[in-house]
């Protein structure tokens, strides 16, 4: 039922600070769902995130399949978290789950990036984790707008209405 008397979001302020398929796509869904609502969208990269936006990174992602209690195999038995030690298991694992997002029609992060871009959102990188990893804005895709410190971030988040949401 919805509310007559509450104030609709005007702003939405994501960050992702980790690198798997799962944490990604959850940035980017929400990100690309709050452009589609007319909602301003604002996405902030930073440590293992980064990976999403570095070109030489962003088509290698991968889930996690060591300590993901939410882990399921076919037919919906836990996934033994022994079987993630493997070789080979994780890089299975993650095929399959492309597939089945390909299979979803969801494009790939360098297309989600573009549709939140053109749709009016911004993606920016996190400042300190890019000296960190010793990266250049010249390693981002072409979508990242700036690369800026948590502060600037949270200096654009302001004002009523904003949810800031951390992935």
């Amino acid at each position: 039922m919805e509310n007559k008397n509450e104030t609709p979001l005007k702003k939405v302020c994501l960050i992702c600070a980790k690198g798997s398929i799962e944490d990604v796509y959850a940035t980017l869904v929400m990100g690309n769902g709050a452009v589609m609502e007319g909602i301003e969208t604002k996405i902030f990269f930073t440590f293992f995130g980064l990976d999403a936006i570095t070109k030489k990174q962003m088509k290698k992602l991968h889930t996690s399949t060591l300590g993901n209690p939410a882990m399921r195999m076919p037919g919906g038995l836990p996934f033994p978290s022994i079987l993630g030690m493997l070789p080979g298991v994780e890089a299975g694992v993650s095929a399959m789950m492309k597939k089945q997002m390909e299979a979803l029609d969801m494009p790939p992060v360098d297309e989600f990036l573009d549709m939140i871009t053109a749709g009016g959102g911004e993606i920016y990188a996190c400042k300190l984790a890019v000296e960190m990893f010793k990266l250049k804005k010249e390693d981002f895709n072409e979508n990242v707008k700036d690369i800026i410190t948590i502060g600037d971030f949270y200096g654009m988040c302001g004002g009523e209405n904003t949810q800031v949401i951390f992935t």
